[in-house]
């Protein structure tokens, strides 16, 4: 049996001896999960679940005791992508364009593929959909996976593969672990970067039988800090999605080892935000969508044999920012980047050749919210001062005690809030189209006027329905980088042929009817664990191959309109798909 944390850090020995650093240039695989708290880690003294292959990462490299991300998803990602604080970086939401990185933002998968390296990603993207926004535009030659924020369904699903719609293979965490260990198993001339972006346990709650069956029945031991508020069945449902992750890191561990690339690998681990249910998290306040502590502090766990000494444990506060210029210099390759960053450079730590180290403030934010840690304190979103090392559940305001300390978080959020919440106002930014000769623009991020809705509250993985009027309206906000002919498909459900539509955009125009009845029933419902709430179900779209219009370059709307209503109703739309015609 693994040990816990706490059992292997008074096992080890006063001081460890580290070996000397590779000739080489290291492979960096770095695995990022959707929606695990800090608790939901065996290592971490959760007895619910069992996940030694985490587990072991570490026990046999460094791992960070007070490690911060976002609350939410598509932030953290963009704050590891640059070493930035995410509105510096554009990054104002989760979906409807909101998740989008800024074009002019250096990626650490630029500056690894400058330097000589072979750049994959596999997984949930969410930092934009459309070149150049698109992953193989931000420095990873090979991308599989979903460019959302949340996917409807786990299992054969609907995949990109750089930049093509392709049918996933078999539950979604192994696809796309699959994925990773076919990219890093050639015999390569090139070291690789390899970023993991898995999506589970992210809802919905999809997971085999083989690993839901442990938990159909289980009455977790360790609960929520107020277990009122803990609904078991989604606690279920996580820990077997949890234990299939780390199965899953397992086959990549193994994977290494078995091509003797284990020596040569920096294998980092951590989460994007907080839990996303109220389950057992070491007491901390808060979950997935909080600024305090519950929802902002993460695992973070670096592997690399003989240079990052087994069982080191880094106590400084550190946080996603900070992987950029770690990982930069742990390979020995220039960050690149143009735009300062806002993380350090903790490879010193992981090497033992630094000791002192000065303390800082990081910021956490989500919806104008701020709140600002130091080694010892946390400031929340209302102003109020914790004592982190005394209280680490934030019960007691201690401002009082400490009015200068309080005083001078306050200030600092207030002024981190004066330079960048103004960055968190609406979103101008157009969809591109043309950059690459196929755009796709789903429905996610179309606007709808009139009766259309979308099929449901949650953007991310919706599709238009109850069109049903001539005076409704469905648009992209686009800028098309290049004039030319472009073939239009929509990919839609219809509960009748006839229905006469027109596709505009500026002075062009593209009319075309219906061509047949196709009204599937979505599905994923015989799937999940729990109740998904706000997210829609799949559907079997089909496409529809509108034509082709002219298309002129610049800003303008792209929209779609019917002229005549054959049925109830038009038209579900979920995607429409742009080719441009020759060069």
């Amino acid at each position: 049996m693994a040990l816990s944390r706490r059992a292997f850090l008074a096992s080890l020995p006063a001081a460890a001896l580290g070996a000397q650093q590779p000739a080489k240039r290291p492979n960096v695989l770095v695995i990022l999960t959707d929606d695990q708290g800090w608790g939901d880690l065996s290592w971490h003294g959760n007895s619910n679940l069992a996940t030694p292959r985490i587990d072991s990462l570490a026990r046999e490299g460094a791992q960070f005791d007070r490690f911060y991300v976002c609350p939410v998803c598509s932030p953290t990602r963009a704050e590891f992508l640059t070493g930035r604080y995410h509105l510096r970086t554009g990054v104002r939401g989760v979906s409807t364009g909101q998740e989008r990185l800024n074009l002019d933002e250096h990626t650490i998968a630029q500056s690894f593929r400058a330097a000589g390296y072979a750049t994959g990603a596999f997984g949930k993207w969410h930092n934009g959909s459309q070149a150049p926004y698109h992953p193989n535009s931000r420095g990873f030659d090979e991308y599989y996976g979903f460019t959302s924020g949340h996917w409807a369904h786990y299992l054969d699903t609907e995949m990109d593969h750089n930049g093509q719609l392709v049918k996933g293979k078999g539950y979604i965490t192994d696809d796309l672990t699959n994925r990773a260990i076919a990219f890093i198993s050639p015999k390569r001339t090139q070291p690789f970067f390899c970023y993991l972006p898995l999506n589970t346990p992210h809802s919905p709650m999809q997971v085999p039988d083989s690993f839901y069956a442990k938990f159909a029945r289980f009455e977790p031991k360790l609960k929520a800090t107020d277990p009122a508020q803990e609904d078991v069945a989604m606690t279920r449902a996580a820990l077997a999605m949890v234990e299939n992750i780390d199965w899953n890191i397992g086959r990549l561990l193994d994977r290494l080892r078995e091509l003797r690339l284990e020596q040569d690998t920096i294998v980092v681990f951590f989460c994007d935000n907080g839990p996303n249910s109220w389950r057992w998290n070491g007491g901390m306040k808060g979950r997935k969508g909080s600024v305090d502590e519950g929802g902002v502090r993460s695992p973070l766990f670096i592997r690399w044999p003989g240079r990052v000494w087994a069982g080191r444990l880094i106590s400084e506060i550190a946080a996603a920012i900070d992987l950029f210029p770690t990982l930069a210099a742990l390979a020995g390759i220039p960050v690149g980047s143009t735009k300062p960053l806002d993380g350090r450079n903790f490879a010193p730590r992981l090497t033992g050749r630094a000791t002192v180290w000065e303390d800082r403030m990081i910021f956490s934010h989500w919806n104008k919210r701020i709140s600002v840690r130091t080694q010892r304190f946390r400031l929340d979103a209302e102003g109020r001062l914790f004592d982190m090392t005394n209280d680490p559940g934030q019960t007691r305001d201690v401002a009082a005690e400490f009015p200068a300390e309080a005083e001078r978080l306050r200030a600092a959020a207030a002024a981190w809030g004066r330079e960048l919440l103004p960055l968190a106002g609406p979103d101008d930014r157009p969809f591109p189209v043309g950059h690459t000769r196929l755009t796709y623009l789903p429905a996610r991020d179309g606007n709808a006027t009139g009766a259309v809705r979308r099929s449901n509250t949650a953007p991310n993985s919706s599709y238009f329905t109850n069109w049903t009027q001539t005076t409704d309206r469905i648009y992209w906000d686009v800028e098309v980088a290049q004039a030319g002919a472009y073939e239009a498909v929509l990919h839609y459900t219809a509960p009748a042929a006839g229905s006469l539509v027109v596709l505009s955009c500026g002075p062009a125009r593209l009319e075309s009817i219906v061509p047949a009845a196709h009204n599937p029933p979505p599905f994923g419902a015989n799937e999940d664990r729990h109740d998904r709430g706000p997210e829609s179900y799949a559907k079997d779209f089909r496409p529809w191959n509108l034509g082709v219009i002219q298309l002129p370059a610049g800003r303008n709307q792209l929209a779609l309109r019917a002229l005549r209503v054959t049925g109830e109703s038009v038209a579900e739309v979920r995607y429409l798909i742009l080719t441009r015609r020759g060069n």
